[in-house]
């Protein structure tokens, strides 16, 4: 065993039971380690609460994955741009090997209000809590924020065409947007602190680029 300073950094050398068991032990620490700074709330450390679907107990089995038609029991699954090119295809290697040996089949989900509000962006939109006016309709709960994040919530020098402060709007970020925390909101509209904030479904009506810019691109800056 060749241990370093860093916590779980070590090199298990040999095939022993004992060799064996702490690699484990090791790799958990790992584990453990890499989700110390998520910002979900995880049980036992690396389990989401789980919100709907699971494997465990719940009343008549209404948390079990379901069958389709052909057999198969398939999961949607979303890998964050954060992953490396490797580490994306290391899930994705692991994914596979369920289903070479189960009925499990992890099928990778598109969003296509992601990729429009992506596109947003490329025509020059910028998110909509960022807007210069956005003081009059929202409070920045900064305690709430993950220090690291928080110039994610700078407010911007923008022109907003004319356009009224939009909480639906597919380019607004949730409530909860890098939260220190589960259940903490970094994010509190002022005139009505239940309203919905944020989606990714598609354009709000003042989303729509046809109708705020008339099919004039040049002028789709905010």
């Amino acid at each position: 065993l060749c241990f370093k300073e860093r916590f779980c950094d070590v090199i298990i050398v040999g095939n022993s039971n004992s060799s064996r068991q702490m690699l484990s032990g090791i790799r958990h620490c790992i584990i453990l380690t890499t989700n110390n700074g998520s910002d979900k709330m995880l049980l036992e450390g690396d389990i989401v609460l789980p919100k709907n679907r699971n494997a465990m107990k719940c009343w008549y089995n209404s948390c079990l994955w379901s069958k389709a038609s052909n057999g198969y029991v398939v999961v949607p699954y979303v890998i964050g741009r954060e992953f490396t090119s490797y580490e994306r295809q290391t899930i994705k290697t692991s994914m596979r090997a369920f289903a070479s040996s189960t009925c499990v089949h992890f099928q990778q989900r598109i969003y296509s209000g992601i990729a429009m509000h992506e596109l947003n962006h490329a025509l020059g939109f910028q998110h909509e809590q960022n807007r210069s006016d956005r003081d009059s309709y929202i409070r920045i709960n900064w305690q709430n924020i993950i220090p690291d994040t928080a110039y994610n919530f700078n407010k911007h020098d923008t022109s907003n065409l004319n356009t009224p402060y939009d909480f639906f709007s597919m380019m607004h970020y949730g409530r909860d947007a890098f939260a220190i925390a589960y259940g903490l909101d970094t994010i509190t509209p002022i005139s009505n602190a239940r309203v919905q904030v944020g989606q990714r479904r598609g354009l709000s009506n003042w989303d729509n680029i046809i109708k705020i810019c008339s099919c004039d691109v040049s002028n789709c800056k905010k």
